[in-house]
């Protein structure tokens, strides 16, 4: 465990570094700040409008961290020229892609963190209401979809031969499923065989992010999601990050590095 930490910390101290994530939180105040002077006709459920473009944001800006950040891991480990002398230390390569993963996944609930805290603050002062635990709810869970994200965006690091390629091709994945798989079994009653089985098998077979996304429940003061419920949704996106860092691990190993 501390090759794997020792690896993370790597990772995390790499970001923040980086000027990608200031850019990005900076732009999201700045835009959400601007749509916070609107007042249209005094309407008191404008607040309503402000938390769902500041929510988009934090959504779009996570995603864009946390594919980007784990894009780069392995290819820039290899460019670099210190892949093999990591490996050459006590470290073994599944330590070295689980040290990426806990890294990538960790700066991503930092990132959160401060998003989160913002949009609080922003919707606090003007709704005058602090549903904590909504909020937590909503951040962990964010939290945990974007462990399934990094996961995949990792495997992709190993198939795909360049980090813009492996983040167009998981940006397009994401979005597809976050926009269109909740609706892949109503297209599949209008098919006829052999493609509706194609198109159940590819809902059973993908993680289901949108189930993640509690966005409206702030948006619209809803109550708390029963724990049972929230529960099973965390075992349900750690079992997929579990088995795409298995396939990755596996690969890993089957893979030469120099």
């Amino acid at each position: 465990m501390n090759n794997i930490f020792a690896v993370a910390s790597i990772v995390i101290k790499e970001l923040y570094r980086r000027k990608d994530f200031y850019v990005l939180f900076i732009l999201t105040a700045l835009i959400c700040l601007v749509m916070a002077t609107v007042n249209i006709f005094n309407d008191k459920h404008i607040i309503r409008y402000l938390k769902e473009i500041c929510l988009l944001l934090i959504w779009v800006a996570s995603l864009v961290i946390a594919i980007s950040t784990t894009a780069r891991q392995i290819p820039a480990e290899r460019e670099n020229r210190t892949l093999l002398p990591l490996l050459a230390k006590p470290l073994s390569r599944t330590q070295l892609i689980l040290g990426k993963f806990f890294g990538c996944w960790i700066a991503c609930g930092l990132a959160l963190i401060c998003f989160y805290g913002f949009f609080g603050a922003l919707s606090g002062s003007r709704e005058h209401l602090w549903p904590l635990m909504n909020y937590m709810q909503a951040a962990f869970l964010h939290w945990i979809m974007l462990g399934v994200v990094v996961a995949g965006v990792l495997l992709g690091s190993l198939v795909f031969a360049a980090p813009s390629s492996n983040s167009t091709i998981s940006f397009v994945v994401v979005a597809g499923i976050l926009l269109v798989g909740r609706h892949l079994d109503k297209v599949a009653l209008t098919m006829q065989e052999p493609s509706r089985s194609i198109v159940y098998s590819v809902y059973y077979a993908i993680p289901h992010l949108e189930l993640f996304d509690l966005r409206d429940l702030i948006i619209h003061n809803w109550p708390l999601v029963p724990w049972k419920i929230f529960s099973l949704a965390i075992l349900y996106a750690l079992a997929y990050a579990t088995a795409l860092l298995i396939a990755t691990c596996v690969m890993f190993r089957r893979k030469a590095v120099n």
